[in-house]
């Protein structure tokens, strides 16, 4: 789902671009927001850094003549001026990618420019050079490299505002080659052929009419209207949503988007989106509103209340308890849902109850908990969920479903109704090893005006179990959230890192390669909170929180789907 952010991208102007004589003046130039992944894993947006003064950029090249000159220098800046509220970071402009970066002792993190879009944005042409960014207006306090100018600059920041972006010109360094960027300026991608089909394979899902997404890309014309939508939070990684760390663990149902399609859709826009020769391909989509059973007809259906959903704003969950007629256990091979309104469902969450027991069972009074988690919904193509071969959810008889729902408006007045498809198993279960789902959580206060807050929580399984997904739970000021596991030997494996948490998505993240954990090993969910002005979803960053169940709390949870190892 694409949401206002606080900035909209704007082009970086021609003043930036041209890097033009040695010392010059302007006024403030404007710049767009941007985020990236370091060479750690560490989420790192320009917009979400102001608790700072401003953000220091040095592109990065270690085989550049004279890099290690230039970074002592940027050190000495780096020591001088970071505890007096600006950060200092280094960029890869030539795309190295995490496995080049790894272990190089800079002592500043890198952040990976995958596909170079950032450098192109920032008008970087040579190693060496240096951008001071506005994290609060999105605007350059100074472009060229490492000199006196670069000194005074951080020094005036602190003394006022600054007027003027500084100009210098970038004299030393080694040229940032852009092989992507010019083969599109001189063959720019197609929409037809190129453009649309990447819409179409990952965005028309949600974006269309009654969607999720807050417009529909049902046309060329849509398109270019919102294109500079589209490029903002592209470039902000808003979009896609549920954005993962790709090098630590993977997950097919995490929206990932290649480097080299986001290229394809910038650089397109950048050009001015021309519309090129064709038929449209988003014109011709058509989507069934009748949603079929795709496994066929279930063999039971839970059908859940009829909700009113208002034309905007964010409802508190709704909690609805469903009794089950069964007269006797039930193993349950594969779940479906359908919602009639599915743009408007945020989530729901169906865990198997006690008759005693309430939606959050044991979590609410435990740090760890194992429950009978059914699965979760989120918008998005219509899929059915089956359960690994010889797994399955145990329904005791007597036992209820609780559900949790959450509905946020999408610009008219809808009901919507759920409908829940059991499939059960074949045989009676004897042959079939159950899925449950390990809570894990901690208690706490957040202070106030804090932007990173570290959390930490675990458990220690007793038997042989395999793991096979994960689900990130916190609020609002949900910062970043992490899984890994340390065997007995002491050995150490990331089974997936969530390093942009974003409270509007909380899939369950099915990992494409289950973990199989002995007797004896610790899960660690590690993470943190922003509690500051710099998260954008933060709705009181003066206010101190408590850890709790409700929506105007805080939690911190990290829950892993798992079966018992072995025959």
């Amino acid at each position: 789902m694409i949401a206002m952010s606080k900035v909209h991208l704007s082009c970086v102007s021609a003043a930036i671009l041209g890097l033009g004589a040695t010392t010059a003046t302007a006024a403030l130039d404007r710049t767009g927001d941007f985020a990236l992944l370091d060479s750690d894993g560490e989420f790192h947006q320009l917009s979400r850094y102001q608790h700072r003064k401003a953000v220091v950029l040095m592109s990065y090249s270690q085989s550049c003549q004279g890099m290690e000159g230039m970074l002592a220098e940027y050190r000495a800046l780096q020591s001088r001026y970071a505890e007096q509220g600006i950060e200092f970071l280094l960029l890869d402009s030539h795309d190295l990618g995490r496995a080049e970066l790894t272990g190089l002792d800079t002592g500043l993190p890198i952040l990976q420019d995958s596909g170079q879009l950032v450098s192109e944005a920032l008008g970087i042409r040579t190693a060496g050079e240096v951008r001071v960014l506005n994290p609060d207006r999105m605007s350059l306090f100074y472009s060229g490299m490492v000199s006196t100018e670069l000194d005074q600059t951080l020094s005036g920041l602190l003394a006022g505002p600054i007027r003027d972006t500084v100009k210098v010109e970038a004299t030393a360094g080694c040229d940032i080659a852009y092989p992507v960027r010019d083969a599109h300026q001189v063959s720019v991608p197609d929409y037809a052929t190129e453009v649309a089909p990447i819409i179409v394979e990952n965005c028309v899902q949600c974006h269309r009419q009654f969607g999720a997404g807050p417009f529909p890309m049902d046309r060329y014309i849509s398109l270019l209207g919102w294109s500079p939508m589209i490029k903002e939070v592209l470039m902000n990684k808003r979009m896609p949503p549920a954005q993962i760390d790709p090098d630590k663990g993977h997950s097919p149902n995490a929206r990932y988007l290649a480097t080299e399609d986001i290229q394809t859709i910038v650089h397109w826009i950048n050009a001015g989106g021309p519309r090129g020769e064709g038929p449209d391909p988003l014109e011709a989509l058509e989507f069934e509103e009748e949603q079929e059973w795709i496994l066929g007809e279930p063999d039971y259906v839970v059908t859940s209340p009829v909700h009113e959903v208002p034309a905007n704003g964010i409802l508190d969950e709704i909690y609805v308890d469903t009794e089950l007629p069964f007269t006797e256990d039930k193993w349950l091979r594969a779940v479906q849902f359908q919602p009639t309104a599915n743009g408007t469902l945020h989530h729901l969450i169906a865990v198997v109850t006690a008759p005693d027991e309430d939606f959050w069972g044991d979590e609410r009074n435990n740090d760890t908990a194992t429950r009978r988690f059914v699965e979760g919904y989120q918008p998005g193509k219509a899929v059915v969920t089956e359960f690994t071969e010889g797994t399955g959810v145990f329904i005791p008889k007597g036992h209820k479903l609780s559900m949790q729902f959450q509905y946020v408006g999408m610009g008219v007045e809808v009901s919507n109704v759920t409908k829940i498809g059991f499939y059960f198993a074949d045989d009676s279960g004897e042959n079939l090893k159950e899925r449950l789902v390990q809570a894990v959580s901690t208690q706490f206060v957040l202070p106030p005006e804090q932007h990173d807050i570290p959390m930490r929580a675990q458990h220690v399984f007793e038997e042989d179990v395999v793991i096979t997904g994960v689900r990130a739970r916190m609020n609002e000021r949900g910062k970043k959230m992490k899984f890994t596991v340390t065997f007995p030997d002491g050995a150490t494996q990331d089974i997936l890192s969530i390093p942009a948490y974003n409270y509007a998505w909380q899939p369950h993240y099915v990992l494409a390669e289950p973990v199989t954990v002995p007797a004896g090993s610790t899960v660690h969910v590690t993470g943190a909170f922003d509690n500051s002005v710099s998260n954008p979803f933060n709705p009181d960053p003066g206010a101190e929180v408590s850890s709790g169940l409700g929506s105007d709390e805080e939690m911190f949870t990290g829950y892993l789907t798992y079966h018992r190892a072995g025959e």
